[in-house]
């Protein structure tokens, strides 16, 4: 039951005054059973003129910001200081509560459930020569279907390298069994692929990844990504293939959506010549403990609520 603190700090640099478009953010969790959130602050600088809360399609929280008509700036300033207790199920849980029809694979989703889970159980990208599926099919010599995913999830733990990748988009996962390597969100979107070509529903996950005292814990600095897997009976079973967490553990969860493209941290841009923009820097602080850490750079942030 760690209480987990987080600070997301991200800067955007001008070379000359630009305005501001409209953005969106999705820094702040819902509270679930497996997550209680204390505190959720949020400083944005140049303030906004209004700041507006809605829920997207997949029920996330989405924070809109919009800036005066005649605001010009060099610098966005955006923060975001999270304090929850985190609840991860962990592998017991699982294993305790996944219905007997879905013990070994394959098995099949309910009528009931099938219409809700149908999109996020086909592949969504192309899989030029099966390779995708080929590789999923490996790991079907596994006895049961969680030792299967969770072998599935070691694999990619093991035997891909990770490497910490600032540039937009996600490697196709036939890239990503070619080249061997990629960031936290190829390896999640790979699993999910993969189990989607056996036709299982998964979902893509973003959030933050806290530190076990191992000190091997990869994809922090910044959000991370993994994947969540349907199992009746278990519901959604979260995978980090880049860590090899199994059922929530070490991580928090923020965003849950269909595709990678759909869960975007910070969302935006500025009104001016390509050129304009001087770069960005991201700034990921997460801490599992009782001991509070300062307010950021000096700042008191006011609760949004």
């Amino acid at each position: 039951m760690p209480h987990v603190q987080v600070i997301h700090r991200t800067e955007y640099a001008y070379g000359r005054p630009v305005m501001l478009t409209t953005h969106c953010l999705m820094l702040r969790p819902q509270d679930s059973h497996d997550l209680r959130l204390r505190d959720a602050r949020l400083l944005v600088e140049p303030q906004a003129a209004s700041t507006r809360w809605a829920h997207d399609v997949f029920g996330n929280s989405v924070c809109i910001l919009e800036w005066p008509a005649g605001l010009r700036t060099r610098s966005l300033t955006i923060t975001s200081r999270l304090e929850l207790t985190h609840f991860p199920a962990g592998h017991a849980t699982p294993r305790a509560t996944l219905d007997p029809s879905a013990e070994h694979f394959p098995f099949a989703y309910a009528a009931s459930e099938l219409a809700d889970l149908a999109r996020l159980a086909e592949p969504h990208l192309p899989d030029p020569g099966h390779v995708v599926q080929a590789w999923a099919r490996r790991f079907l010599a596994q006895d049961g279907t969680l030792a299967m995913l969770e072998a599935m999830n070691a694999a990619i733990h093991r035997e891909f390298i990770y490497l910490s990748r600032e540039e937009e988009g996600t490697q196709s996962p036939a890239e990503t069994l070619r080249l061997g390597c990629g960031a936290c969100r190829d390896f999640a979107l790979l699993m999910m692929e993969a189990v989607r070509s056996l036709g299982l529903a998964a979902r893509f996950v973003s959030g933050y990844v806290y530190d076990d005292s191992t000190g091997e814990t990869r994809g922090g600095g910044a959000t991370h990504a993994w994947c969540a897997v349907y199992l009746p009976g278990a519901g959604w079973v979260e995978y980090d293939p880049t860590n090899g967490l199994v059922a929530g553990e070490h991580l928090v969860r923020i965003a849950v959506t269909r595709t990678p493209e759909q869960a975007v941290p910070i969302g935006g841009g500025f009104l001016g010549n390509p050129q304009d923009f001087a770069g960005m820097r991201v700034e990921v602080l997460v801490r599992a403990g009782h001991e509070l850490m300062p307010e950021p750079y000096g700042l008191t942030m006011p609760t949004q609520s």
